[in-house]
């Protein structure tokens, strides 16, 4: 009887020292994990949601109960616009929680935070040694003071745009023709394609180009531009040279005038079949465009 008592004794306390190594390897896990304490403007401003949704964010996003608490006060406003923006932040709370592969925790700190929610954030984060997600201006000054580290969404945004807009010119290298006849083709920095509209001549050159648009594809980004200063084809039009009209000019020429808006209104009424030849033309053009960079 003794033995069996020793014996059950023994397994007892097997058991309860691998649950305590279950318990602290969880425990150990759980403390690498970044955690994330979430801003009630990231909330309302709703991007967080696709940054999320690509997995960008990594560790355990955590929504304290005091900023939950101050969307629902804000949300009760007499503000009709901040009202609105509440309510989306409070809709957004339910579309992280419910996004697969992406942890989301509500940390339950009290539903009010009698320091301010921002003091409350920067105590959480020096607590838990984990970071601030915001967009707030004067949080992101404070905390980089604090040495906590922030994920401002802004500055996610400001560094993927595209390092060239539209209007903007440069000098680039024209290594190579493109998919038309009279395109030419270089490369930024960052091996973004560029096709130069009528720039056939120069390749192997660098040639002064402004970007025109861009186009995001599967395989990237790419982007289209023109020359800058190319020459203009003269024009062999004569001038035109005033004379005198008489009565009679004058009526046969209103009379004339008459018959070609009446042609014009009339031909206006008709489906344009060549507009919709161009449009079809354009798309099948940037359809080879974009199996062009897939090639690079």
């Amino acid at each position: 009887m003794e033995t069996i008592s020793i014996t059950l004794q023994g397994i007892i306390l097997a058991a309860v020292l691998y649950l305590v190594a279950v318990n602290k390897k969880r425990l150990v896990m759980k403390s690498s994990e970044k955690q994330v304490f979430v801003d009630t403007s990231v909330l309302m401003d709703g991007r967080i949601i696709a940054v999320a949704a690509s997995g960008f964010v990594g560790g355990v996003l955590n929504i304290p109960r005091s900023v939950i608490g101050e969307l629902q006060f804000v949300a009760d406003n007499s503000d009709p616009d901040k009202r609105s923006r509440a309510r989306h932040g409070l809709d957004v709370v339910s579309e992280l929680q419910a996004m697969p592969g992406v942890k989301v925790v509500i940390f339950q700190d009290g539903s009010k935070a009698e320091e301010g929610v921002d003091e409350r954030l920067l105590n959480l984060a020096k607590k838990y040694n984990g970071s601030i997600c915001t967009i707030d201006y004067n949080l992101n000054k404070v905390a980089k003071v604090e040495n906590i580290d922030v994920l401002n969404v802004n500055d996610l945004a400001m560094s993927l745009r595209m390092a060239y807009l539209p209007g903007e010119k440069m000098l680039l290298e024209l290594t190579q023709k493109g998919q038309e006849s009279h395109q030419a083709v270089g490369h930024l920095a960052d091996g973004t394609m560029v096709v130069v509209e009528h720039a056939y001549n120069k390749i192997g050159q660098m040639a002064e180009i402004e970007f025109i648009r861009s186009l995001q594809t599967a395989a990237g980004k790419m982007m289209f531009a023109k020359l800058v200063g190319g020459n203009i084809a003269p024009s062999n039009k004569r001038p035109v040279i005033n004379k005198v009209q008489t009565p009679r000019k004058q009526a046969s020429n209103q009379i004339q005038t008459k018959t070609n808006q009446n042609s014009n209104r009339n031909n206006n009424q008709r489906p344009n079949k060549n507009r919709n030849k161009y449009v079809n033309k354009s798309a099948q053009q940037e359809d080879s465009l974009i199996n062009l960079v897939n090639k690079q």
